[in-house]
């Protein structure tokens, strides 16, 4: 079962989305340089269907995606949660933010509008870094996606 530390609503991290962002721990990427060490840890409390429920409910009609930061321990899960989302809030986008190279056989792409993939390093910089590693991919139909990391450069 994942857990989540925080969330908060946020406006950069999926393009012209209103996102309400989940920070999950657990982590094992532990990419060194990471800014969010404190996700590493086995924290916080769990991300049942019920709990991610009333997240949503607190921000209904002011977000228009939700995005799973981390869940790289239970990517299997993740999928699940979004999959959740696409039965129940038709109308939200859902992200995932991965540490990992590739998305794991286990999760069915298509419950995703968003996925991040790629640990952090830090000579190669994050999203906004023309050299970064990471890639920002939204779907464009069925399992195919279309890499728009080019609009977080600066």
């Amino acid at each position: 079962m994942l857990k989540y530390v925080n969330t908060g609503i946020v406006f950069q991290e999926i393009p012209d989305e209103v996102t309400l962002a989940i920070n999950l721990s657990g982590c094992p990427c532990r990419c060194p340089g990471c800014h969010s060490t404190y996700l590493w840890g086995d924290t916080g409390r769990p991300l049942t269907p019920m709990a991610l429920e009333a997240l949503v409910g607190q921000y209904a009609g002011s977000i228009t995606c939700v995005c799973f930061m981390g869940g790289d321990a239970d990517p299997a899960y993740v999928g699940e949660l979004a999959a959740y989302l696409r039965r129940e809030h038709p109308s939200l986008k859902v992200a995932w933010y991965s540490g990992r190279q590739r998305v794991p056989a286990t999760v069915r792409k298509a419950d995703f509008d968003y996925i991040k993939l790629g640990p952090y390093i830090a000579h190669l910089g994050c999203l906004r870094e023309r050299t970064t590693n990471q890639r920002l991919y939204k779907r464009a139909s069925g399992d195919d996606f279309t890499d728009i990391t080019s609009r977080f450069w600066r």
